[in-house]
């Protein structure tokens, strides 16, 4: 049996309209918020730390089957987009937990 699937989507969002990082923080404190209540995502910054505009975030799914995480990034890529114009997704894995270690 296997042990699943992961999906990860790191995310690039530009807030054109942050002008402080305590302006960032919040913005990003509802985006983590959005994604973890509306999708059940783990999310975290892990770059840009420094920038008032910019960030860098990685979401990560993890489901029993394969299918069902695809729908799911797919979902939140669409949210992303609808709700998050300065939002994009540089990158998009789904992964057997079973295929990262030999």
């Amino acid at each position: 049996m296997g042990a699943g699937y992961v999906g990860i989507l790191a995310i690039d969002v530009h807030l054109p309209d942050v002008h402080s990082l305590k302006g960032k923080r919040h913005e990003l404190s509802v985006l983590r918020t959005d994604l973890t209540r509306r999708f059940g995502a783990a999310v975290a910054e892990v770059d840009h730390h420094d920038l008032w505009q910019r960030a860098l975030v990685t979401a990560v799914l993890v489901d029993r089957r394969a299918s069902e995480v695809e729908r799911r990034l797919g979902d939140v890529e669409d949210y992303l987009a609808g709700r998050w114009d300065g939002a994009r997704v540089d990158h998009r894995a789904v992964v057997a937990p079973e295929d990262l270690d030999g």
